[in-house]
């Protein structure tokens, strides 16, 4: 019987819940207008900080019914407005409040509002489009659909404190590419903003800040535009550093810098500008300190790995700036169970939160790490870093798992920590599991990492090769993604290296034939390059060099062919030229080049090439065919003999270029 009763008990609290709000909905559509504001007014006071009654609200109907008052010209601009309160006060809720008031269309008929000439009613509609845009279930492009809207927010700027806090904070969160970036930069948005910038309002100044950084991220454009705005006879870049100094909200440090460093990243600022390396560069190492709030520690120690990537000099002085490389390792503690955190919320928070800080603390460190063998040594020698990257790369978070791969790639370019660190915690275990089933993005950094894992000098290499890493870069060949193309065929050019035979034979027969040419005529030379790399390195050492060629000479021959008769540039010729040589050097597989007029004359055209690389390369060949005390040596000087080459030889006697006059 329980079971029959439950569903009505359930109906009747809900209806009771419900009932205690239909008259808020019921006096919405009373005949009298002034009941009506009333009751909105009485609906306004009802939900302020009451997601439950929100909710009913909902539930019953109330979004349509306000949205219509809105929209009615009959409607008292007193009515509207407080008809935009309401549903900026219900879109304050929960994510499903803001899916209600999307699926109703609120955001076209709060766009309709702002053409109103009152201001009060203006604002009102802004406030509720800022919280409806900042929630994470509303889609930026929603701003964007009529290409009016953004002239005419340019537009309202200039009314009041309010209309430029409320759309500037719009901008800022709808802004989420290049896309969005030249639309925003077309409708004259630096320009617009810049001034701001200086507002007698705190809220207004921020926000017009937070709109640069956004503007300006990874965005040369607007970068190189905003280094020579000036506001008030000050350019842009002054502005943001004195809004970095320390007597200012942590904020507003943060968010200059953040503009600062996309300037810098963008080649407007130079790197070794003060205002980088005194200003924005210590300000964010400040931001790691412990007595930063975990979000802020976040921000700050990814927008420094941001800035000093690509730049030897300001890793170097980040490195030597406030003990960073220890303060970072505070990133893995926390939050602690003796955290000095007494507000409950707060310990809540950073527990869920934790995985961000290690996932920055990986950022840094690979940024840090990139070029210095010094700072490297002195990451991996900070308390436990090895197992916290190998712990790392099985965390639940992707995003922490592609951090701790950066940084285990940003160390790996290491000789002096391959052959210690990597090989003492057996790097490669955990990073072949990454390898088995990852999305790109993180394939991408682990198979760049096993390539200098798969170095000749390298200790993790035999492993590697035990645990099946051949089939599995075979398959990362044939990938639709370049770079793991690209990072699949290195890997087995690296394994290649003066490598046994069976491993040898063993990649040959895991590439297969068709897969080879399939490499050899794919559209990136970089692809390209790096096939030709893995031949050239399969066809080293005599026997090594007969024993492919005598099961793959047919195909290898084929392949060379095409590529010296391509439209191929300068490098992926002499790299095939050497590749003859090679071929040449064997002392069965000769007799492929000798019997091959094609491949003969192709020889003896680049021998009087006019590029001196490719001549060398080629006399490379013609050397390796002709040396003397090898068997048959007579039979093939007198063929090239009677081809010629001797007359291009005394010519090449006589150049100018001292290699190719002695060779």
């Amino acid at each position: 019987m329980a079971c029959v009763l439950e569903a009505p008990l359930r109906m009747s609290v809900l209806s009771e819940v419900t009932a205690s709000s239909r008259h808020y909905v019921d006096r919405l559509f009373d005949l009298d207008p002034q009941k009506v504001l009333q009751g909105v007014i009485d609906m306004k006071n009802a939900v302020i900080g009451n997601n439950k009654q929100k909710a009913n609200l909902i539930v019953l109907g109330a979004v349509p019914r306000l949205l219509y008052l809105l929209q009615q010209e009959t409607s008292s601009t007193e009515l509207r407005t407080e008809c935009a309160v309401v549903l900026g006060s219900l879109a304050m809720g929960t994510e499903n409040n803001v899916k209600s008031l999307l699926d109703c269309h609120i955001i076209p008929a709060l766009l309709q509002g702002l053409l109103s000439p009152d201001l009060k009613f203006i604002e009102a509609c802004l406030r509720c489009l800022r919280t409806i845009f900042i929630s994470p279930v509303t889609p930026e492009d929603l701003l964007y659909t009529d290409a009016t809207v953004i002239s005419h927010l340019m537009a309202l700027l200039s009314r009041s404190r309010y209309t430029q806090e409320y759309i500037c904070q719009i901008f800022s969160h709808c802004c989420k590419g290049p896309d969005h970036q030249t639309i925003l930069f077309n409708h004259g948005a630096v320009q617009n903003i810049a001034h701001l910038l200086v507002s007698t309002s705190y809220k207004v100044r921020m926000q017009a800040l937070k709109c640069f950084s956004v503007l300006a991220f990874e965005n040369p454009q607007v970068s190189m535009t905003l280094v020579n705005v000036s506001v008030d006879g000050e350019l842009l870049p002054q502005i943001f550093v004195k809004m970095l100094q320390r007597d200012k909200p942590i904020e507003m440090q943060l968010t200059s810098a953040k503009c600062l460093t996309s300037m810098c990243r963008a080649g407007a600022i130079r790197t070794d500008d003060p205002c980088i390396v005194l200003k924005t560069l210590p300000c964010l190492v400040r931001m790691c300190s412990k007595d930063r709030l975990l979000e802020e520690r976040v921000e700050g120690a990814e927008t420094l790995a941001y800035l000093i990537e690509t730049d030897v000099e300001l890793q170097r002085m980040a490195s030597i700036t406030d003990h960073l490389i220890v303060m970072l390792a505070d990133y893995f503690k926390y939050p602690s169970s003796v955290s000095a955190i007494t507000d409950i919320k707060r310990l809540d928070h950073d527990l869920k939160h934790a995985h961000e800080l290690r996932q920055a603390a990986f950022k840094l460190y690979a940024s840090l790490g990139a070029n210095d063998e010094d700072i490297r040594k002195k990451i991996i020698e900070t308390e436990n870093m090895m197992d916290r990257i190998v712990n790392g790369l099985s965390e639940s978070s992707i995003k922490v798992r592609l951090a701790a791969v950066r940084c285990l790639h940003s160390l790996s370019r290491s000789v002096q920590q391959l052959r210690t660190s990597f090989q003492d915690h057996a790097v490669w275990k955990p990073l072949m599991k990454v390898l088995q089933n990852a999305p790109n993005e993180i394939l991408v950094v682990a198979s760049s990492t096993l390539c200098n894992l798969l170095l000749e000098f390298s200790p993790s290499k035999e492993p590697i090769l035990e645990s099946g890493a051949i089939e599995l870069l075979c398959s990362l060949t044939q990938s639709e993604n370049l770079a793991l193309r690209v990072n699949g065929i290195w890997a087995l050019m690296n394994m290649a290296f003066q490598a046994e035979q069976k491993i040898k034979s063993d990649i040959l027969r895991g590439l297969s034939t068709e897969q080879l040419f399939q490499l050899l005529s794919d559209s990136d030379v970089n692809v390209l390059m790096k096939t030709l790399g893995l031949l050239r390195n399969l066809l080293s050492t005599r026997p090594h060099i007969d024993h492919i060629m005598s099961t793959h000479g047919k195909q290898i021959m084929q392949a060379v062919t095409l590529i010296l008769e391509g439209e191929h540039n300068i490098e992926v010729k002499e790299q095939t030229l050497c590749i003859l040589a090679n071929i040449a050097d064997g002392t069965t597989a000769k007799e492929l080049i000798m019997t091959n007029d094609d491949i003969l004359q192709k020889i003896k055209y680049y021998m009087s090439h006019s590029n001196a690389k490719l001549q060398l390369a080629a006399m490379f060949c013609i050397s390796n065919l002709i040396w003397n005390e090898e068997e048959g040596s007579q039979e093939r000087q007198d063929k090239l003999r009677d081809m010629g080459v001797v007359d291009i030889l005394h010519k090449l006697s006589q150049s100018s270029d001292p290699n190719l006059c002695d060779k």
